[in-house]
């Protein structure tokens, strides 16, 4: 485990690295000591800088939440992240990739909360009482560490390695649809790139909201009414290069798109 000092230097990497857009090596090898818990006190260090710098809290995202990716990293369970307002973008207006170090897109669906869910006890019922809407999303995910040479602690400090959101204009109530049972096509132009399904997010992405709106509770945050939740990917994540255009189609909601410049 870090001392407070520790915490702040790694968290100082993190925001220089994002700032200057310049990768720094993993912090598992800078501070071999680091554990989860300083990984996620290193995210709350910096994401209280944007708060106090303007930014407001827009929802959370959840991160490893396929067995793939859990018994890559080696852990039993998923990570997560803040989405602020600063990271929302528009599918009418295309992202600058010059702004981040290594982006990727991730397709995921997105719940809306109409109501403030549960804490500790929260349930999937929970999340689909309070959800008002789903909708289908991209998460835009960077990392400033180099190459994507991430362990564990690296990405939950590192935000979970979020860097923004799309939304699409589909609209529908959880209630309406079989949510895990949604598939997902990914399209870069006109080409299918990758495909996949809602269930691939721990069986069901309900699961992985209510297994958030818990975890994070043990930090005294809640999910708050209005917040947008990113369960975790239906698919592989892709690179975005300048000049890519990507459409992800899902069954039932709709789509989303975004352009790279």
């Amino acid at each position: 485990m870090l001392d407070g000092s520790q915490r702040i230097a790694a968290a100082d990497l993190l925001w220089a690295a994002e700032r200057d857009r310049a990768p720094i090596g993993p912090l598992t090898e800078t501070f071999p000591e680091i554990d989860v818990v300083d990984s996620y006190e290193i995210q709350l260090i910096n994401i209280r800088r944007r708060l106090e710098a303007g930014a407001t809290v827009y929802g959370h995202k959840v991160g490893l939440s396929s067995e793939v990716m859990q018994k890559m990293m080696g852990v039993d369970e998923p990570d997560y992240g803040h989405l602020l307002s600063t990271m929302v973008y528009s599918e009418d207006e295309p992202i600058d990739t010059a702004q981040f170090c290594y982006p990727r897109i991730e397709v995921e669906i997105g719940y809306v909360l109409g109501e403030t869910l549960p804490g500790a006890d929260c349930t999937e019922e929970d999340v689909l009482r309070a959800t008002e809407y789903i909708v289908p999303s991209i998460e835009l995910i960077d990392s400033r560490i180099e190459d994507w040479r991430i362990g564990l602690a690296d990405t939950i400090a590192d935000n979970a390695s979020s860097a923004g959101v799309i939304l699409g204009a589909g609209r529908i109530a959880p209630d309406r649809v079989d949510i895990g049972g949604i598939a997902a096509v990914l399209y870069q132009g006109d080409e299918e790139i990758a495909r996949g399904a809602a269930a691939a997010v721990l069986g069901d992405p309900t699961r992985a909201v209510a297994w958030l709106a818990r975890k994070v509770a043990g930090f005294g945050v809640r999910l708050e009414a209005g917040h947008v939740i990113l369960p975790g990917s239906c698919t592989r994540a892709i690179d975005a290069r300048p000049g890519d255009t990507f459409r992800a189609e899902f069954s039932d909601i709709g789509s989303v798109s975004v352009e790279f410049k």
